[in-house]
Order: C-alpha cells, then structure tokens, then sequence
C-alpha cells in the first residue's frame, strides 16, 4: 500500500487530529524521502506515524539486552569495631544452646576466640571448642571436627578465622544433617538436607567464605581441592570485626588481599554477573587496590583495616552470586597439588587470565581499569584497558611480595598436564566468559611458570 508522505515542521506541535486522520508525520529533518528511515514506525489507521526520526544515514539505535532472572544471597551481616560480642547475640537468636567454635591454632594465640567464648558464656549458652585443622582444610580434618560435634552434642557452628576454619565449619555443619564423608559432595547443589545455622567471623580480609555458598576442601589422595557449592551453605549471620585483622601476619594479608581482588576481578566478568553483583565487585577492587599496601605498611591503621574489611565482603557477595572463572579453577588444583596459599596463587595466576578473558569480552575490562584509578585511557580501545589492568594485578603483586611464577612455589613442568585436566572439572570453570579448552588451560599453566 502507498502513503501520502507530508514533512512536518518539527517547531510546531502535532495534533491528535493529525494522527487520527492517518496524516504520516516526520518529526526531525529527513534529508530525502528516498533515504531509508530508522527510529520507530506506528501504524495508524491505513498510514503510518514515523516517530522520532533522526538524520537518514543515522544508524538505528541498538535495544538493550533483555533482562533475566538472578537470584542474590546473602546472610545476615554484622559490621564494625568490636562486633564480636554481637556473634554471641546472633547465637542466641538462632536458638544455640552448645554451640561449637571452630578455630585454628594461630587465631588461640591471639586472643580472639578467647574473647568470643567469654561473650557465649556470659549469655548463658555453653561453648565447646575445635581447633584441629591446617591451611586448606583436609577431608579428615572436616570428618575429625564432625566428631566433635557429635560428641559435644552441638547444635550451632561458628567459625572465627580465616577461610579454613570457615570451610571447615561449613563443611561440619554440612555432614551434621547429611553424613556420609565431605568429598561425597563434590559438586553443586547435592546437599539434601538443611545444615544447622552457622555464624562466621572472619580474621582475614579476602577469602569471603564467610558470606559465600562455597566450600573448599583438600581431597587428599588425588592431591587436590574439590569445590562443594550450594545455596546452603551460604552462613546464616556474618560478624565482621576489623579488630581481627591486626593480627594476620604479612604473607596472610597479603594472600587473602589478593583472593579479594580476585574475586572482584573474576566476578565481574562471569557469565553470571548481573547489576548488583558488579556493583560489589568494582568497589571491592577499588578498596582492595587502594588499601591493601597501606595494611602491609601500616598494620594497625584503623581506617585502612576496615576498607579492606569492606572489601573482603563486597568481593565475597559479588563472586557468590556471579561465581567465579579460570584463575580460580587453576588455583585450586595447584594449592591442593603443593598445599600452597590460595591467594598467593591467584596472585601469580590472575594476570595471564585477565589477558586471556580480555582477548574475548575487553570492553568488560574498562571498568575495572578506573576501579583502579587507572589514568590516560579515555577514548582508548578496550584491549589497552585490559593490558593496564593485568600489569597492575602483576605491579601489586609484586609489592605485596608474591612470587612471579608458579616455579617459585613449587610448581613443575610436569605437572602440568596433571594441573590442566583437573582443572577442567572445576565448578568455578563453568562460568568463566571466555571457553577454555585443555589446550588453553595448559597455555595458561605454562605462561605462569
């Protein structure tokens, strides 16, 4: 069908007349009817209203990607100076009676779950106490504190600690209502049964365990961490006191702070990242790279202690719900191969996959460039950002005193092929945004050396 085409002075108004007569209107300069016109087209009547319409050699205007659905878990946070005595409140509440306190031997020697046992008491309730676990918790050490909880008739877990205690106590809390052993539940989502309620205080400033649906056991005849991730495990209440950070001694700080940034970095370009899960991680990259040399100098600086506080959760609340990528996948199976800090091996590794990842999504590599006050990179392309962005991760590494590759931890030529195909089992792969094949991975393995 043909139209009458009529050019309307876009000065002045369009009448309802004008469109119920079926009048075709141009609102904008077009510079000839034979150009094609974008902007959007209404039908009326047995004509036709052109809205809106622009310059002809315009191109039309992309439509935004349309929104799914996302789910965000979180706990319960309690945040700031002196909170712990809160933990003692939140037990209650919960319905504690013999609730049992997971620790590690460093955390006794500074005091503080001495003084989180002082505040359980005072309320009435009576604690019973678990120590017996190392670095990247094993299988039998989550099945040991399992017994003790059996034994002291517990009902409530907390973790006051870092992320070993808290993926021990998780991982207790865990085989108290499901049994069997901690490496049957490999895996996402193949917990069955509700796990008691479980309060987490953490004494480090990166792991975010305290707040994630994640947990991180080291499987310890294949040598390996296996990852265990459910909504279930996400904690019922986080106490988050700065006050236990003053305490971690340098390579800690150092390694959970670079966790942190990790989790920043991999969340927000996961598969899975929506709106509020980059909001968390691009503030958790600028505090972490804002603050973390200032703890390093300045241990006991109030203010820098709770940025990093900040950071560890908002890192932690971001890579729950967007999960995770490559480099942790990597650094998984390396840390459980050679028993090695876990962020002290995201450090090493987290370079050589931003430039991996960036090869294929860059531009998601902007942001995170000004997170970190990156300068001189307006109107640049996207590909310089992630080129800047991996040499500061590398840059603040080696500030922090994290060892430039694999080799200086142990890692060796041949185990590599080893290296690559667990890790290609890992949950945390699944959503990393660029496909990673065993070639690939071995690349990466090799480049880190």
């Amino acid at each position: 069908m043909g139209y009458t085409v009529r050019c309307h002075d876009p000065s002045r108004a369009i009448s309802d007349d004008a469109v119920r007569e079926g009048t075709v209107v141009l609102i904008d300069n077009v510079r000839h009817l034979g150009a094609q016109i974008p902007t959007a087209v209404r039908r009326v009547g047995e004509s036709v209203l052109l809205l809106g319409a622009r310059e002809a050699a315009e191109p039309p205007v992309p439509s935004p990607p349309p929104l799914r659905l996302s789910k965000f878990h979180a706990p319960e946070i309690v945040f700031g100076p002196r909170s712990v005595q809160e933990a003692a409140h939140a037990a209650i509440r919960i319905g504690a009676r013999r609730p049992l306190v997971i620790t590690d031997p460093g955390l006794l020697e500074a005091g503080w779950p001495s003084e989180l046992l002082t505040h359980l008491s005072a309320t009435g309730l009576v604690p019973q106490m678990w120590f017996d676990i190392t670095p990247n918790p094993k299988d039998h050490e989550i099945e040991a504190g399992f017994a003790r909880y059996v034994e002291g008739g517990c009902d409530v877990v907390l973790g006051i600690g870092g992320g070993s205690v808290m993926d021990a106590a998780k991982g207790i809390a865990l085989l108290a209502a499901n049994g069997g052993g901690i490496l049957d539940y490999e895996g996402i989502d193949r917990i069955e049964h509700p796990i008691p309620p479980m309060i987490m205080l953490p004494s480090t400033s990166g792991t975010g365990a305290d707040v994630s649906q994640f947990c991180i056991v080291t499987d310890t005849e294949r040598h390996t961490k296996i990852t265990i991730m459910g909504r279930a495990l996400v904690p019922d209440v986080s106490v988050i006191d700065p006050r236990l950070l003053t305490t971690m001694p340098d390579d800690l700080n150092a390694a959970t702070g670079l966790d942190a940034l990790t989790h920043g970095i991999e969340a927000f370009v996961s598969l899975a990242h929506g709106p509020l899960t980059d909001h968390h991680a691009l503030q958790a990259i600028s505090l972490v790279h804002a603050n973390l040399v200032r703890t390093m100098m300045r241990p006991r600086d109030a203010a820098a202690r709770s940025a990093m506080a900040q950071a560890a959760l908002e890192a932690g609340l971001a890579f729950t719900n967007a999960i995770l990528g490559a480099t942790h996948a990597m650094s998984h199976q390396a840390g459980g191969l050679l028993d090695l800090p876990h962020g002290v091996v995201n450090g090493v590794l987290l370079p050589h996959v931003i430039r991996f990842n960036g090869a294929t999504v860059p531009e998601r590599f902007v942001p995170i460039a000004q997170a970190m006050g990156l300068a001189d990179l307006a109107g640049a392309p996207a590909e310089e950002s992630v080129e800047r962005v991996a040499d500061e991760v590398r840059r603040l590494a080696d500030e922090v005193g994290v060892p430039k590759g694999l080799a200086d931890l142990g890692v060796t030529e041949s185990d590599i092929p080893r290296l690559a195909q667990l890790t290609l089992g890992d949950a945390c792969l699944t959503t990393n945004p660029r496909p990673v094949s065993l070639t690939d991975v071995t690349a990466l393995f090799r480049a880190a050396l």
